[in-house]
């Protein structure tokens, strides 16, 4: 019996899937705070409004568990940027995200990633990303810091993650690959006892905005 548990660990541990977040930056996830006043009102006011292309953007994530991973997306989404030209850092990026839209590489996963098991998109059919602040200089190489209150699976955070942000005369662009504990917003299924599922999951945004043509 000993023998046989330790040959099923070296099996395990032979076919163990690596981690996708390794190497990857690690969101910042703290209790929900109330952003503070705007203090910048004039830039805020001057903000050209532009809606987040979601033909054109994607959000999607990888999960990952002992024996393999899975690759998802929200296909279903919508999103304005106010954005500010003179200081891109005064910009404020708004984002509704329908979790029914959830789709993965796997049929049947999708269905149980909707249930209660996960992100129960019966009782939770949205999440929400406002931003509170982007600063300039991020980890990995990132451009900026986005930092601003996700509200997922009926649970409210502040969370932080490194971006790539350009603005160019035809669209203002954002890019970023980060991690967070799924934990973190109350999705705790542990997965098959001899094939655990990983608690940080990758996420990976592509947004486009376009500007409108003077």
């Amino acid at each position: 019996m000993i023998r046989a548990v330790g040959l099923t660990a070296i099996l395990l541990g032979a076919v163990a899937c690596e981690d996708p977040t390794k190497d990857k930056a690690k969101a910042t996830v703290t209790e929900a705070t109330k952003p503070a006043p705007q203090a910048e009102a004039p830039a805020a006011a001057a903000a050209e409004e532009l809606a987040i292309d979601a033909q054109a953007s994607k959000i999607e994530f990888v999960g990952s568990k002992v024996t393999g991973k899975h690759e998802g997306s929200f296909p279903g989404f919508t999103g304005k940027i106010a954005f500010s030209a003179d200081k891109l850092e005064a910009s404020k990026i708004d984002v509704t995200i329908d979790m029914t839209s959830l789709k993965t590489d796997d049929d049947k996963l999708t269905g149980h990633l909707k249930t209660a098991d996960f992100f129960d998109t019966e009782k939770f059919p949205k999440a929400t990303f406002v931003s509170t602040s982007i600063k300039p200089g991020g980890a990995s190489g990132a451009t900026h810091t986005v930092e601003g209150t996700l509200e997922l699976h009926g649970v409210k955070k502040t969370i932080s993650f490194p971006a790539t942000v350009n603005a160019a005369a035809d669209a203002v662009t954002a890019k970023s690959e980060f991690s967070i504990n799924r934990k973190d917003f109350g999705i705790n299924y542990p997965g098959k006892t001899d094939d655990l599922i990983r608690d940080d999951v990758l996420i990976k945004l592509d947004i486009r905005a376009p500007r409108k043509k003077s």
